[in-house]
Protein backbone atom coordinates (compact mmCIF):
# COMPACT_ATOMS: atom_id res chain seq x y z
CA UNK A 1 0.00 0.00 0.00
CA UNK A 2 3.07 2.14 0.40
CA UNK A 3 4.08 2.19 -3.07
CA UNK A 4 3.77 3.11 -6.50
CA UNK A 5 1.39 -0.06 -8.58
CA UNK A 6 1.22 0.63 -12.44
CA UNK A 7 -0.57 -1.88 -14.80
CA UNK A 8 -2.02 -1.40 -18.42
CA UNK A 9 -5.68 -1.34 -17.38
CA UNK A 10 -7.53 -2.07 -21.34
CA UNK A 11 -7.38 -5.37 -22.58
CA UNK A 12 -4.54 -7.21 -24.51
CA UNK A 13 -3.64 -6.58 -28.18
CA UNK A 14 -3.48 -3.50 -30.12
CA UNK A 15 -6.31 -0.68 -30.51
CA UNK A 16 -6.73 2.70 -31.39
CA UNK A 17 -5.84 3.19 -27.66
CA UNK A 18 -4.39 1.67 -23.99
CA UNK A 19 -5.00 3.11 -21.07
CA UNK A 20 -2.05 2.33 -18.80
CA UNK A 21 -3.10 3.22 -14.56
CA UNK A 22 -0.48 4.05 -11.65
CA UNK A 23 -1.73 4.20 -7.90
CA UNK A 24 -0.47 5.47 -5.15
CA UNK A 25 1.30 8.34 -3.09
CA UNK A 26 3.66 10.01 -5.42
CA UNK A 27 2.01 8.94 -8.53
CA UNK A 28 1.61 12.22 -10.25
CA UNK A 29 4.98 13.29 -9.13
CA UNK A 30 6.37 9.96 -10.98
CA UNK A 31 4.74 10.58 -14.09
CA UNK A 32 5.93 14.61 -14.02
CA UNK A 33 9.06 12.96 -14.60
CA UNK A 34 8.09 11.42 -18.11
CA UNK A 35 5.55 13.63 -19.37
CA UNK A 36 6.34 17.59 -20.73
CA UNK A 37 3.47 19.24 -21.22
CA UNK A 38 3.41 22.15 -24.63
CA UNK A 39 3.59 24.98 -21.64
CA UNK A 40 5.63 23.34 -19.48
CA UNK A 41 3.79 23.32 -16.45
CA UNK A 42 4.08 20.12 -14.19
CA UNK A 43 1.02 17.83 -13.81
CA UNK A 44 1.44 18.49 -9.49
CA UNK A 45 0.44 22.20 -10.46
CA UNK A 46 -2.82 20.86 -12.22
CA UNK A 47 -6.16 20.26 -10.71
CA UNK A 48 -7.60 16.92 -9.71
CA UNK A 49 -9.68 15.25 -11.97
CA UNK A 50 -8.01 17.09 -15.40
CA UNK A 51 -6.96 15.95 -18.75
CA UNK A 52 -3.97 16.82 -20.11
CA UNK A 53 -2.05 16.83 -23.30
CA UNK A 54 1.53 16.09 -23.91
CA UNK A 55 4.18 14.02 -24.51
CA UNK A 56 6.26 10.67 -22.66
CA UNK A 57 9.91 10.80 -23.32
CA UNK A 58 12.22 8.29 -22.33
CA UNK A 59 15.40 10.51 -22.30
CA UNK A 60 15.69 12.68 -25.21
CA UNK A 61 13.15 10.32 -27.36
CA UNK A 62 9.71 10.85 -27.75
CA UNK A 63 7.56 7.66 -26.91
CA UNK A 64 4.48 8.83 -27.47
CA UNK A 65 1.65 11.57 -27.60
CA UNK A 66 -0.45 10.53 -24.84
CA UNK A 67 -3.57 12.48 -22.78
CA UNK A 68 -3.12 12.27 -19.05
CA UNK A 69 -5.89 12.22 -16.26
CA UNK A 70 -5.08 12.93 -12.83
CA UNK A 71 -7.27 12.11 -9.67
CA UNK A 72 -5.74 13.30 -6.55
CA UNK A 73 -6.97 11.38 -2.97
CA UNK A 74 -9.03 10.05 -1.46
CA UNK A 75 -11.59 10.95 -4.37
CA UNK A 76 -10.50 8.11 -6.91
CA UNK A 77 -11.28 4.61 -7.33
CA UNK A 78 -8.39 3.62 -4.90
CA UNK A 79 -8.51 6.29 -2.66
CA UNK A 80 -5.13 6.91 -3.53
CA UNK A 81 -3.15 9.63 -5.96
CA UNK A 82 -4.09 8.17 -9.37
CA UNK A 83 -2.64 8.72 -13.13
CA UNK A 84 -4.52 6.77 -16.24
CA UNK A 85 -2.23 7.74 -19.05
CA UNK A 86 -4.16 7.08 -22.73
CA UNK A 87 -1.70 6.23 -25.46
CA UNK A 88 -1.68 4.94 -28.95
CA UNK A 89 -2.50 0.98 -28.96
CA UNK A 90 0.88 -0.41 -30.50
CA UNK A 91 2.29 -3.02 -28.15
CA UNK A 92 5.48 -1.78 -28.40
CA UNK A 93 3.96 1.47 -27.13
CA UNK A 94 2.51 0.33 -24.03
CA UNK A 95 5.37 -1.21 -23.21
CA UNK A 96 7.85 0.51 -23.23
CA UNK A 97 5.63 3.48 -21.34
CA UNK A 98 4.95 0.54 -19.09
CA UNK A 99 8.97 -0.56 -18.28
CA UNK A 100 9.51 3.14 -18.21
CA UNK A 101 7.34 3.88 -15.17
CA UNK A 102 8.61 0.83 -13.56
CA UNK A 103 12.34 1.82 -14.18
CA UNK A 104 11.40 5.15 -11.94
CA UNK A 105 10.00 3.41 -9.43
CA UNK A 106 6.92 2.36 -10.14
CA UNK A 107 5.90 -1.64 -9.45
CA UNK A 108 3.63 -3.61 -11.84
CA UNK A 109 0.14 -4.45 -9.80
CA UNK A 110 -0.90 -8.01 -8.75
CA UNK A 111 -4.16 -8.81 -10.39
CA UNK A 112 -7.13 -6.95 -8.77
CA UNK A 113 -4.76 -4.55 -7.22
CA UNK A 114 -6.47 -1.61 -7.79
CA UNK A 115 -9.62 -2.97 -6.63
CA UNK A 116 -8.02 -4.18 -3.58
CA UNK A 117 -6.54 -0.81 -2.82
CA UNK A 118 -10.13 0.35 -3.28
CA UNK A 119 -11.36 -1.95 -0.53
CA UNK A 120 -8.98 -1.48 2.09
CA UNK A 121 -9.35 2.36 2.24
CA UNK A 122 -12.51 2.21 1.99
CA UNK A 123 -14.21 3.07 -1.02
CA UNK A 124 -16.13 -0.13 -1.51
CA UNK A 125 -16.68 -3.04 0.41
CA UNK A 126 -16.04 -6.67 -0.09
CA UNK A 127 -19.35 -7.52 -1.78
CA UNK A 128 -18.71 -4.23 -4.38
CA UNK A 129 -15.41 -4.73 -5.06
CA UNK A 130 -16.17 -8.74 -6.34
CA UNK A 131 -19.12 -6.97 -7.79
CA UNK A 132 -17.06 -5.21 -10.43
CA UNK A 133 -15.59 -8.27 -11.68
CA UNK A 134 -18.77 -9.41 -12.25
CA UNK A 135 -19.69 -5.85 -14.34
CA UNK A 136 -16.45 -6.49 -16.42
CA UNK A 137 -17.23 -9.86 -17.01
CA UNK A 138 -21.20 -9.65 -17.76
CA UNK A 139 -22.09 -10.62 -21.09
CA UNK A 140 -26.04 -9.60 -21.20
CA UNK A 141 -28.51 -6.71 -19.69
CA UNK A 142 -29.63 -9.28 -16.96
CA UNK A 143 -25.96 -9.84 -15.85
CA UNK A 144 -25.21 -6.31 -15.97
CA UNK A 145 -27.97 -5.31 -13.62
CA UNK A 146 -27.50 -7.21 -11.45
CA UNK A 147 -23.57 -6.54 -11.07
CA UNK A 148 -24.32 -2.39 -11.34
CA UNK A 149 -27.09 -3.21 -8.37
CA UNK A 150 -24.53 -4.47 -6.02
CA UNK A 151 -21.85 -2.39 -6.84
CA UNK A 152 -23.56 0.77 -6.11
CA UNK A 153 -24.51 -1.00 -2.80
CA UNK A 154 -28.12 -2.58 -2.74
CA UNK A 155 -26.91 -6.07 -1.27
CA UNK A 156 -24.42 -4.36 0.92
CA UNK A 157 -27.34 -2.10 2.27
CA UNK A 158 -29.33 -4.98 2.63
CA UNK A 159 -26.42 -6.57 5.24
CA UNK A 160 -26.07 -3.50 7.26
CA UNK A 161 -29.49 -3.42 8.12
CA UNK A 162 -29.38 -7.01 9.02
CA UNK A 163 -26.50 -6.70 11.18
CA UNK A 164 -27.52 -3.55 12.72
CA UNK A 165 -30.83 -4.55 13.46
CA UNK A 166 -28.84 -7.89 15.22
CA UNK A 167 -26.10 -5.53 16.14
CA UNK A 168 -28.56 -3.45 18.88
CA UNK A 169 -29.97 -6.74 20.36
CA UNK A 170 -26.69 -8.76 21.04
CA UNK A 171 -25.84 -5.58 22.82
CA UNK A 172 -28.60 -5.64 25.10
CA UNK A 173 -28.63 -9.39 25.80
CA UNK A 174 -24.63 -9.10 26.70
CA UNK A 175 -25.27 -6.36 29.26
CA UNK A 176 -27.90 -8.91 31.00
CA UNK A 177 -24.92 -10.92 31.38
CA UNK A 178 -22.93 -8.01 32.95
CA UNK A 179 -26.39 -8.03 36.06
CA UNK A 180 -27.00 -11.90 35.65
CA UNK A 181 -26.91 -11.68 39.81
CA UNK A 182 -29.96 -9.07 39.64
CA UNK A 183 -32.00 -11.41 37.33
CA UNK A 184 -32.66 -8.46 34.86
CA UNK A 185 -33.68 -8.40 30.87
CA UNK A 186 -32.73 -5.59 28.93
CA UNK A 187 -34.19 -7.63 25.70
CA UNK A 188 -37.51 -8.37 25.01
CA UNK A 189 -37.44 -11.92 24.22
CA UNK A 190 -40.90 -11.39 22.01
CA UNK A 191 -39.12 -8.15 20.21
CA UNK A 192 -36.34 -10.55 19.60
CA UNK A 193 -37.84 -12.73 18.18
CA UNK A 194 -39.93 -10.58 15.96
CA UNK A 195 -36.76 -9.32 14.67
CA UNK A 196 -34.71 -12.56 14.32
CA UNK A 197 -37.82 -13.77 12.27
CA UNK A 198 -37.80 -10.74 9.90
CA UNK A 199 -34.10 -11.31 9.32
CA UNK A 200 -34.48 -15.14 8.90
CA UNK A 201 -37.55 -14.64 6.15
CA UNK A 202 -35.12 -12.17 4.27
CA UNK A 203 -32.04 -13.92 4.52
CA UNK A 204 -34.13 -17.24 3.31
CA UNK A 205 -35.00 -14.61 -0.04
CA UNK A 206 -31.57 -13.72 -0.63
CA UNK A 207 -30.30 -17.39 -0.54
CA UNK A 208 -33.31 -18.60 -2.73
CA UNK A 209 -32.25 -15.83 -5.29
CA UNK A 210 -29.07 -17.47 -5.70
CA UNK A 211 -30.55 -20.05 -8.33
CA UNK A 212 -31.88 -17.39 -10.14
CA UNK A 213 -28.52 -15.23 -10.33
CA UNK A 214 -26.83 -17.84 -11.00
CA UNK A 215 -28.42 -18.14 -14.04
CA UNK A 216 -28.41 -14.86 -15.21
CA UNK A 217 -24.48 -14.70 -14.57
CA UNK A 218 -23.63 -17.86 -16.42
CA UNK A 219 -26.48 -18.52 -18.65
CA UNK A 220 -29.54 -20.64 -18.17
CA UNK A 221 -28.29 -23.86 -19.53
CA UNK A 222 -30.63 -25.23 -22.05
CA UNK A 223 -29.97 -28.72 -23.50
CA UNK A 224 -30.74 -29.78 -27.46
CA UNK A 225 -31.86 -33.24 -27.67
CA UNK A 226 -33.53 -35.52 -30.04
CA UNK A 227 -32.79 -38.49 -32.52
CA UNK A 228 -29.62 -38.00 -34.22
CA UNK A 229 -30.36 -36.03 -37.64
CA UNK A 230 -33.12 -33.91 -36.22
CA UNK A 231 -31.10 -30.99 -36.72
CA UNK A 232 -30.26 -30.07 -33.34
CA UNK A 233 -26.70 -29.01 -34.68
CA UNK A 234 -28.28 -26.52 -37.70
CA UNK A 235 -30.48 -25.16 -35.17
CA UNK A 236 -27.60 -24.27 -32.86
CA UNK A 237 -25.76 -22.87 -35.97
CA UNK A 238 -29.11 -20.84 -36.93
CA UNK A 239 -29.04 -19.30 -33.12
CA UNK A 240 -25.71 -18.14 -33.03
CA UNK A 241 -25.73 -17.25 -36.61
CA UNK A 242 -22.52 -18.83 -37.74
CA UNK A 243 -21.39 -22.51 -38.64
CA UNK A 244 -20.16 -23.89 -34.93
CA UNK A 245 -21.45 -27.35 -35.33
CA UNK A 246 -20.85 -29.93 -37.88
CA UNK A 247 -23.97 -30.68 -40.11
CA UNK A 248 -24.29 -33.22 -41.95
CA UNK A 249 -26.47 -36.33 -43.77
CA UNK A 250 -24.68 -39.09 -41.79
CA UNK A 251 -26.25 -40.48 -38.48
CA UNK A 252 -24.40 -39.61 -35.42
CA UNK A 253 -22.54 -36.72 -36.53
CA UNK A 254 -22.06 -34.97 -33.31
CA UNK A 255 -20.39 -37.46 -30.85
CA UNK A 256 -19.09 -34.59 -28.17
CA UNK A 257 -20.72 -31.87 -26.33
CA UNK A 258 -20.73 -28.38 -27.93
CA UNK A 259 -21.52 -24.74 -25.46
CA UNK A 260 -21.82 -21.77 -26.74
CA UNK A 261 -23.54 -18.42 -24.89
CA UNK A 262 -26.33 -16.50 -26.78
CA UNK A 263 -28.17 -13.45 -25.29
CA UNK A 264 -32.22 -12.99 -26.09
CA UNK A 265 -33.47 -9.72 -25.25
CA UNK A 266 -30.85 -9.29 -22.55
CA UNK A 267 -31.04 -12.82 -21.48
CA UNK A 268 -27.93 -14.80 -21.74
CA UNK A 269 -28.56 -18.96 -22.55
CA UNK A 270 -26.17 -21.31 -22.47
CA UNK A 271 -27.17 -23.52 -25.23
CA UNK A 272 -25.71 -27.44 -25.45
CA UNK A 273 -25.84 -29.11 -28.30
CA UNK A 274 -25.62 -33.18 -27.50
CA UNK A 275 -25.22 -36.32 -29.35
CA UNK A 276 -28.41 -37.53 -30.84
CA UNK A 277 -29.78 -40.45 -29.26
CA UNK A 278 -30.30 -43.41 -30.86
CA UNK A 279 -29.87 -47.43 -30.49
CA UNK A 280 -25.91 -47.95 -31.61
CA UNK A 281 -23.33 -50.21 -31.04
CA UNK A 282 -20.31 -47.66 -31.76
CA UNK A 283 -18.59 -47.21 -28.71
CA UNK A 284 -17.55 -43.71 -29.00
CA UNK A 285 -21.04 -42.57 -30.35
CA UNK A 286 -22.39 -44.40 -26.99
CA UNK A 287 -20.08 -42.82 -24.92
CA UNK A 288 -22.02 -39.41 -26.85
CA UNK A 289 -25.29 -40.47 -25.93
CA UNK A 290 -24.52 -40.93 -22.26
CA UNK A 291 -23.02 -37.54 -22.05
CA UNK A 292 -26.02 -35.90 -23.46
CA UNK A 293 -27.70 -37.61 -21.06
CA UNK A 294 -25.69 -35.93 -18.08
CA UNK A 295 -26.33 -32.72 -19.75
CA UNK A 296 -30.33 -33.24 -19.91
CA UNK A 297 -30.08 -33.56 -16.27
CA UNK A 298 -27.71 -30.73 -15.88
CA UNK A 299 -30.16 -28.57 -18.12
CA UNK A 300 -33.02 -25.99 -16.42
CA UNK A 301 -34.70 -26.30 -19.96
CA UNK A 302 -34.61 -29.15 -22.56
CA UNK A 303 -35.19 -28.05 -26.24
CA UNK A 304 -36.60 -31.71 -27.96
CA UNK A 305 -35.70 -31.10 -31.73
CA UNK A 306 -37.81 -33.89 -33.51
CA UNK A 307 -37.25 -34.39 -37.59
CA UNK A 308 -41.17 -33.80 -38.32
CA UNK A 309 -40.64 -35.59 -41.81
CA UNK A 310 -39.49 -38.92 -39.40
CA UNK A 311 -41.32 -38.45 -35.85
CA UNK A 312 -43.78 -41.57 -36.18
CA UNK A 313 -41.27 -43.94 -36.13
CA UNK A 314 -39.76 -44.00 -33.11
CA UNK A 315 -41.70 -42.08 -30.88
CA UNK A 316 -42.42 -44.90 -27.91
CA UNK A 317 -38.52 -45.47 -28.09
CA UNK A 318 -37.71 -41.77 -27.73
CA UNK A 319 -40.37 -40.76 -25.51
CA UNK A 320 -38.85 -43.71 -22.69
CA UNK A 321 -35.27 -42.34 -23.66
CA UNK A 322 -36.04 -38.15 -23.37
CA UNK A 323 -39.43 -37.53 -21.52
CA UNK A 324 -38.52 -39.75 -18.22
CA UNK A 325 -35.29 -38.07 -17.81
CA UNK A 326 -36.89 -34.51 -18.58
CA UNK A 327 -40.17 -34.98 -15.33
CA UNK A 328 -38.53 -31.68 -13.32
CA UNK A 329 -37.20 -29.64 -16.19
CA UNK A 330 -38.65 -26.99 -18.68
CA UNK A 331 -39.25 -29.32 -21.48
CA UNK A 332 -40.43 -27.44 -25.33
CA UNK A 333 -41.23 -29.23 -28.31
CA UNK A 334 -39.65 -28.09 -30.96
CA UNK A 335 -40.95 -29.65 -34.18
CA UNK A 336 -38.23 -29.06 -36.78
CA UNK A 337 -37.91 -29.54 -40.69
CA UNK A 338 -42.22 -28.50 -40.89
CA UNK A 339 -41.50 -26.87 -44.47
CA UNK A 340 -41.05 -30.50 -46.09
CA UNK A 341 -44.72 -31.54 -44.47
CA UNK A 342 -48.57 -30.10 -44.89
CA UNK A 343 -50.48 -27.77 -42.28
CA UNK A 344 -52.68 -31.46 -41.83
CA UNK A 345 -49.82 -33.50 -41.82
CA UNK A 346 -48.63 -31.04 -38.88
CA UNK A 347 -51.69 -31.43 -36.74
CA UNK A 348 -51.51 -35.27 -37.01
CA UNK A 349 -47.77 -34.69 -36.00
CA UNK A 350 -48.96 -32.54 -32.85
CA UNK A 351 -51.70 -35.18 -32.25
CA UNK A 352 -48.90 -37.62 -31.58
CA UNK A 353 -47.37 -35.79 -28.80
CA UNK A 354 -50.45 -34.69 -27.02
CA UNK A 355 -49.82 -37.02 -23.60
CA UNK A 356 -47.47 -34.17 -23.11
CA UNK A 357 -48.58 -31.26 -21.80
CA UNK A 358 -45.76 -28.16 -22.79
CA UNK A 359 -44.87 -25.84 -25.29
CA UNK A 360 -44.62 -26.58 -28.87
CA UNK A 361 -42.85 -24.42 -31.62
CA UNK A 362 -42.59 -25.38 -35.08
CA UNK A 363 -39.54 -24.50 -37.33
CA UNK A 364 -37.62 -25.22 -39.77
CA UNK A 365 -33.94 -24.38 -38.75
CA UNK A 366 -32.15 -24.86 -41.97
CA UNK A 367 -34.72 -21.96 -43.55
CA UNK A 368 -34.56 -19.98 -40.04
CA UNK A 369 -38.28 -20.21 -40.32
CA UNK A 370 -40.07 -19.01 -36.54
CA UNK A 371 -36.84 -18.93 -34.86
CA UNK A 372 -38.09 -16.03 -33.18
CA UNK A 373 -40.80 -18.03 -31.97
CA UNK A 374 -38.57 -20.34 -30.60
CA UNK A 375 -36.91 -17.67 -28.71
CA UNK A 376 -39.79 -16.07 -27.01
CA UNK A 377 -40.89 -20.01 -25.93
CA UNK A 378 -37.17 -19.78 -24.31
CA UNK A 379 -37.78 -16.49 -22.46
CA UNK A 380 -41.20 -17.88 -21.31
CA UNK A 381 -39.86 -21.12 -20.22
CA UNK A 382 -37.07 -18.75 -18.17
CA UNK A 383 -39.46 -17.36 -16.09
CA UNK A 384 -37.41 -14.88 -14.78
CA UNK A 385 -37.90 -11.39 -13.61
CA UNK A 386 -37.07 -8.43 -14.90
CA UNK A 387 -34.09 -6.95 -12.86
CA UNK A 388 -34.64 -3.21 -11.85
CA UNK A 389 -32.12 -0.78 -9.64
CA UNK A 390 -32.32 -1.70 -6.72
CA UNK A 391 -33.23 -5.10 -6.74
CA UNK A 392 -30.79 -7.61 -4.46
CA UNK A 393 -30.45 -10.85 -6.48
CA UNK A 394 -27.53 -13.14 -5.11
CA UNK A 395 -25.04 -14.40 -8.23
CA UNK A 396 -21.86 -15.07 -6.06
CA UNK A 397 -21.23 -18.13 -4.76
CA UNK A 398 -19.03 -16.96 -1.69
CA UNK A 399 -22.09 -14.88 -0.48
CA UNK A 400 -24.54 -17.69 -1.38
CA UNK A 401 -22.62 -20.18 1.03
CA UNK A 402 -22.13 -17.24 3.87
CA UNK A 403 -25.80 -16.18 3.59
CA UNK A 404 -26.70 -20.42 3.82
CA UNK A 405 -24.98 -20.16 7.32
CA UNK A 406 -26.07 -17.12 8.44
CA UNK A 407 -29.86 -18.27 7.58
CA UNK A 408 -28.60 -21.50 10.00
CA UNK A 409 -27.49 -19.30 12.95
CA UNK A 410 -30.35 -17.15 12.96
CA UNK A 411 -32.79 -20.36 12.45
CA UNK A 412 -30.98 -21.29 16.00
CA UNK A 413 -31.77 -17.88 17.60
CA UNK A 414 -35.36 -18.14 16.97
CA UNK A 415 -35.39 -21.86 18.72
CA UNK A 416 -33.27 -20.72 21.23
CA UNK A 417 -35.37 -18.09 21.83
CA UNK A 418 -38.53 -20.83 21.93
CA UNK A 419 -36.69 -22.85 24.37
CA UNK A 420 -35.71 -20.01 26.55
CA UNK A 421 -31.83 -20.56 26.58
CA UNK A 422 -29.32 -18.68 28.59
CA UNK A 423 -28.06 -15.03 27.00
CA UNK A 424 -24.61 -16.50 26.80
CA UNK A 425 -25.68 -19.02 24.28
CA UNK A 426 -28.41 -16.83 22.56
CA UNK A 427 -25.50 -14.29 22.06
CA UNK A 428 -23.24 -17.07 20.80
CA UNK A 429 -25.78 -17.60 18.10
CA UNK A 430 -26.54 -13.96 17.15
CA UNK A 431 -22.87 -13.01 16.97
CA UNK A 432 -22.28 -16.08 14.91
CA UNK A 433 -25.51 -14.98 12.41
CA UNK A 434 -24.02 -11.13 12.41
CA UNK A 435 -20.29 -12.58 11.27
CA UNK A 436 -21.59 -14.43 8.62
CA UNK A 437 -22.97 -11.48 7.38
CA UNK A 438 -20.36 -9.77 7.94
CA UNK A 439 -18.14 -11.98 5.85
CA UNK A 440 -19.76 -10.96 2.89
CA UNK A 441 -19.17 -7.10 2.93
CA UNK A 442 -15.80 -7.53 4.38
CA UNK A 443 -16.41 -6.66 7.81
CA UNK A 444 -14.82 -10.13 8.76
CA UNK A 445 -12.41 -10.80 6.78
CA UNK A 446 -8.53 -12.64 6.64
CA UNK A 447 -5.93 -11.56 4.39
CA UNK A 448 -6.40 -15.89 2.89
CA UNK A 449 -9.60 -15.03 1.66
CA UNK A 450 -8.99 -11.66 0.41
CA UNK A 451 -5.85 -12.86 -1.92
CA UNK A 452 -8.38 -15.68 -3.17
CA UNK A 453 -10.98 -12.94 -3.85
CA UNK A 454 -8.52 -10.44 -6.09
CA UNK A 455 -6.61 -13.49 -7.26
CA UNK A 456 -9.08 -14.30 -9.73
CA UNK A 457 -9.65 -10.38 -11.18
CA UNK A 458 -7.88 -9.84 -14.84
CA UNK A 459 -4.14 -7.23 -13.76
CA UNK A 460 -4.98 -3.71 -14.50
CA UNK A 461 -8.12 -4.17 -12.43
Amino acid sequence: MNNIVCAISSPPGVGGIAVIRLSGSGSIELVDTVFCKPNGKKLKQQAANSIHFGTIKQGESVLDDVLISIFRAPHSFTGEDTVEISCHGSTYIQQSILRLLIDKGARLAEAGEFTRRAFLNGKMDLSQAEAVADLIASESRAAHRMALNQMRGGFSDELKKLRTGLLDFVSLVELELDFSEEDVEFADRGQLKDLASRIEKRIAELTRSFQMGNALKKGIPVALAGETNAGKSTLLNTLLNEDRAIVSEIHGTTRDVIEERISIEGVSFRFIDTAGIRDTEDTIEKLGIERTYRKIEQADIVLWVIDSTQASEHIEWLTQQIAEKTEDKKLILVFNKTDKISGEELKILYQLFDRFNVERIHISAKKKLHIADLEKALLRAAQLPDIQPGDVVVSNERHYESLSKALVSIQRVIKGIDENISGDFLSQDIRECMNHLGEITGQISTDEILGNIFSKFCIGK
